[in-house]
């Protein structure tokens, strides 16, 4: 051993980042597929924050999707329980029905699911990658068709549960 006493500390740090290297490189292999060649996929997949996030999950333009159409269903549900109290509660006056269930329609809430339906019309072109047509300077259509979807309020109801009594 050589009488410089630097010598032995610089040797000292060597072996601890050393181990701390092997440590750190050995936590970055997958050891249960030692030996085996990576696959194509593997080798050619962008490693990226934004492909982990599409990786994990139900993409969230599909879960508001869902979540639209199950608060539609349950406002359904709702309406055709109103419409039916209304019809039992009119007993055949045709007209008083037509009046009171205009007024209902009117008067029905759809906070949530427009709340919905308008997020849905923000972010669908962007979590979906969507396209822009260079011409028209908006997003292209799928299958011909928008994909906006569009607020619900009485003329949905009205459509759905006319105001003439079955």
């Amino acid at each position: 051993m050589s009488g410089d006493p630097g010598e032995s500390e610089r040797a000292a740090s060597l072996d601890t980042s050393s181990v701390i290297e092997e440590r750190l490189r050995r936590s970055l292999e997958d050891e249960s597929v030692v030996g085996k060649p990576l696959s194509r996929r593997a080798r050619q997949t962008k490693r990226s924050v934004e492909a982990y996030l599409r990786a994990g999950g139900v993409p969230r333009y599909m879960e508001r999707q869902r979540d639209i159409d199950a608060e539609l269903s349950l406002q359904s549900y709702r309406l055709q329980r109103a419409y039916r109290a209304l019809e039992r509660a009119c007993r055949g006056d045709a007209e008083a029905f037509a009046r009171r269930w205009r007024e209902r329609a009117h008067a029905w809430r759809f906070d949530r699911v427009n709340q919905l339906i308008r997020e849905h019309n923000m972010w669908y072109p962007v979590e979906t990658g969507l396209p822009m047509d260079p011409r028209t300077g908006d997003y292209v259509r799928r299958r011909g068709r928008s994909y906006r979807r569009a607020e619900v309020g009485p003329e949905w109801v009205l459509e759905r549960f006319p105001p003439s009594p079955r």
